[in-house]
């Protein structure tokens, strides 16, 4: 039982959604904590019994820290959540997802093998549900055959100290290195996905990563390496090679379910992709060229803009930058210097200058230019392409600044695309 009063650290849609679920268990004695509030607002953090942190709020803050020597719980969203579902649905059977790429298109894959094997699933956390708000679903949780699949980011996974009975860890380097103090934190934090396992439970983890592997060997469950799947991608309606490592975690993770492993392939070549996700858009007639359009604005670290310039078979122009997250572009400019695909690049952003000097260094020849807007880069692009060529959004960087979130970035080129 969480002990009252019970701060809530953030008011997001997260932290909206825990006022919720708290309020539905008659807990009125509730205070919101939020940044927009002042800079000074959490000094009234130790009158709280309880603190539940919403994912992007960083734990390790002196006030945090402070209230919890004078008594004060943290907890989170996620540890309520697996602590509800150990409690009250032991049957239930738990994947959860993390890495640095592929978290969404690996957990959604995974969603359309269940739906096209008619298993009852619940698809949360990271990937747009809150996880307490699965638990409305009560007639599904109620089922034995139901199946959660949780997308866990390492601002959720950071104070987790329970593990999901399936472990999926994808490709990992890197990222928020301007909210984890350290590479070593990140991947720390991820660690906890597969950290807490049993002997009983599955560790599925990339083979050819790193950071995947090093996280894996911290799990005392089953584990489970994986490196592609074995179909071609004139088999699949997704293009690039990445996507082949997401269908084997996906299938691997599903095997472990006790799913039949044909059928799951069979199912996984017939998955679009999700949104603004290496998404092709269509085609268009421009100048006398036929250009086609690919929206990856979801792409908001350097190795997704490698994995995404990579599939694209044509020659193909690159719109290229975002807001600052102090990413290291030097493999990402390595890259695009030989890529003999690429015909030009278009700079956008806070970070157009450092991705400029970091291609030249890398002696990149493809022409480039920095733009004041999407708009602009968009147009230069048209113009740039080479006929039968493509137009490539994969921005490598998040989107502040020029745009709220990457969803506006991406619907924003959508836009463009139709009005050509």
């Amino acid at each position: 039982m969480l002990k009252q009063p019970i701060g809530i650290l953030g008011y997001g849609t997260e932290g909206k959604s825990t006022q919720k679920f708290l309020q539905e268990q008659g807990i009125e004695n509730i205070l919101v904590f939020d940044k927009k509030d002042g800079e000074n607002y959490l000094e009234n953090l130790p009158k709280c019994q309880t603190i539940v942190r919403s994912a992007g709020v960083y734990p390790m803050q002196k006030e945090i820290l402070n209230a919890q020597m004078k008594g004060t719980q943290l907890t989170s969203q996620i540890e309520l959540f697996f602590e509800i579902m150990h409690r009250d649905y032991p049957h239930i059977q738990i994947i959860g997802v993390t890495g640095t790429l592929g978290k969404g298109s690996c957990v959604s894959m995974i969603a359309h093998c269940l739906k096209s094997l008619n298993v009852p699933h619940l698809i949360g956390g990271n990937f747009g549900i809150p996880a307490l708000d699965l638990l409305q679903n009560k007639d599904l949780l109620s089922n034995k055959n139901t199946v959660v699949i949780l997308e866990l980011s390492s601002f959720q996974l950071m104070t987790l100290g329970t593990s999901p009975h399936i472990g999926v860890v994808l490709q990992t380097t890197s990222e928020h290195l301007d909210w984890h103090a350290s590479v070593e934190q990140y991947r720390d934090a991820k660690a906890n996905l597969v950290r807490w396992q049993k002997r009983n439970d599955y560790c599925i983890y990339n083979a050819s990563s790193e950071g995947a592997t090093q996280i894996a060997m911290l799990s005392s469950g089953i584990r489970k390496p994986y490196n592609s799947l074995q179909i071609s991608l004139e088999e699949c309606k997704v293009i690039g090679t990445h996507q082949l490592q997401n269908m084997a975690a996906a299938s691997l993770a599903l095997k472990c379910l006790g799913m039949d492993e044909n059928a799951c392939i069979n199912a996984l070549k017939l998955y679009e992709g999700l949104p603004l996700r290496l998404q092709y858009i269509g085609t268009k007639t421009y100048k006398n060229k036929t250009l086609a359009f690919y929206n990856d604005s979801y792409s908001t670290r350097p190795e997704a803009t490698i994995a995404a310039t990579k599939a694209i078979s044509k020659p193909f122009t690159l719109i290229l930058g975002g807001s600052e997250k102090h990413a290291d572009f030097t493999e990402l400019s390595e890259e695009l210097a030989k890529n003999n695909l690429l015909k030009g690049i278009a700079l956008i952003g806070d970070t157009a200058a450092r991705m400029q000097k970091s291609l030249q260094h890398e002696n990149c020849k493809t022409i480039m230019k920095i733009f004041e807007n999407l708009d602009a880069a968009f147009q230069w692009c048209c113009e740039t392409t080479e006929g039968e060529g493509a137009v490539l959004l994969s921005p490598a960087c998040a989107s502040f600044g020029l745009f709220s979130n990457y969803k506006e970035r991406g619907e924003k080129f959508t836009q463009m695309f139709s009005q050509i």
